[in-house]
């Protein structure tokens, strides 16, 4: 058995908060350490609350863990220097330097032989419009750090007046695809893999709605989807859970985005097996044998955004419901506040 008994985290919101919930399932404990308010607070053994560069406060946070693992990639590097020196980071830092920034993380997945969208490096207006005449539009330009749920991005529709966000970018061009896919996959320490059937994504105004297992998709591009999903840990020598986003296209799979934590995509897993996405990182972060990912349940993940908590009474009341509340302090439109799964059989 693994010599880890408490698990370091930084990041104190939904995803810190069923992590923490499902360390202490195999008697493990977890220290939160975050900036802000901490839905993860409610559950975890110890937390944190202090800036990513107080220096003293991240000493003593790493000092009373045995091992660091994170619920967001926006860490800064700094904190991370600081941690690194006194405990082990799991995913490694090389994962996180991957999936910060956009550019990199495509050129990275291109070099292990996966396919991405068409995308060109955006420094300057000048850059922009010379991507533009290249790549076309309509396209997307995204930030290259920082954006997530459908922030910081910009759709360009016209070749001659192409707007501009003011930050390094990617332009990326559009793909057409008939379904996106997600894969959750994990990897430990000793480097086995296991991943869990991939999901079938609905967005909505750039935000998860929606995760369907099974994806109805057929086999060879669900067993393709887990195969690149693979080579990605593989490459990272990665340790951990890891969401690998995919668009379905009449070329093949295209890969849409990394994201090296437990995912929004992988909610289902709480109602579809044995082990969940959440405790198979803490298994993997704490180098404990990973579970085998096997789904014993078809289920359909719905997330609560904004006024949708108005359903709560219902959603409650219902049959073959599970729910989950982030226990966040207030309710704001665009806002996830917890996420239902539904077992349809």
């Amino acid at each position: 058995m693994s010599d880890i008994r408490t698990i370091g985290i930084l990041g104190g919101g939904q995803l810190g908060r069923m992590l923490s919930a499902a360390a202490s399932r195999l008697g493990l404990r977890c220290h939160i350490y975050e900036p802000g308010v901490a839905p993860a607070a409610d559950v975890a053994w110890r937390v944190t609350n202090a800036s990513y560069d107080d220096h003293d406060a991240l000493r003593a946070f790493a000092q009373t863990v045995d091992v660091i693992t994170y619920e967001f990639e926006n860490v800064p590097t700094s904190a991370l220097d600081l941690l690194e020196s006194i405990r082990p980071i799991r995913p490694n830092r090389r994962a996180l330097a991957v999936s910060q920034d956009r550019l990199t993380e495509k050129n990275f997945l291109n070099e292990i032989g996966l396919a991405t969208a068409p995308f060109a490096d955006v420094a300057t207006q000048g850059d922009l419009a010379a991507a533009v005449a290249v790549i076309g539009a309509p396209s997307i330009l995204k930030t290259r750090r920082m954006g997530y749920d459908g922030k910081g991005q910009i759709r360009i529709d016209r070749p001659e007046n192409p707007g501009w966000t003011g930050a390094a970018s990617v332009l990326e061009g559009f793909v057409s695809f008939s379904e996106e896919i997600s894969v959750i996959v994990a990897r430990g320490a000793d480097g086995r893999v296991a991943a869990y059937d991939p999901g079938l994504n609905l967005h909505q105004e750039g935000i998860l709605r929606r995760t369907t297992v099974p994806s109805g998709l057929p086999t060879k591009i669900t067993t393709d989807a887990v195969l690149m999903a693979a080579r990605i840990v593989n490459a990272l020598d990665y340790v951990g859970v890891m969401g690998v986003e995919l668009f379905v296209t009449p070329e093949g799979l295209i890969v849409n985005e990394i994201a090296p934590r437990v995912h929004n995509s992988g909610h289902w897993t709480q109602a579809g097996c044995a082990v969940d996405q959440f405790e198979q990182h803490i298994r993997a972060v704490a180098g404990l044998p990973l579970g085998d990912g096997k789904r014993y349940a078809d289920v359909t993940m719905e997330n609560l955004i904004g006024d949708d908590m108005d359903q709560l009474p219902d959603l409650l009341a219902s049959a073959s419901v599970q729910v989950h509340i982030y226990g966040k302090s207030e309710v704001k439109s665009g806002r996830k506040m917890g996420h239902v799964n539904r077992i349809t059989k």
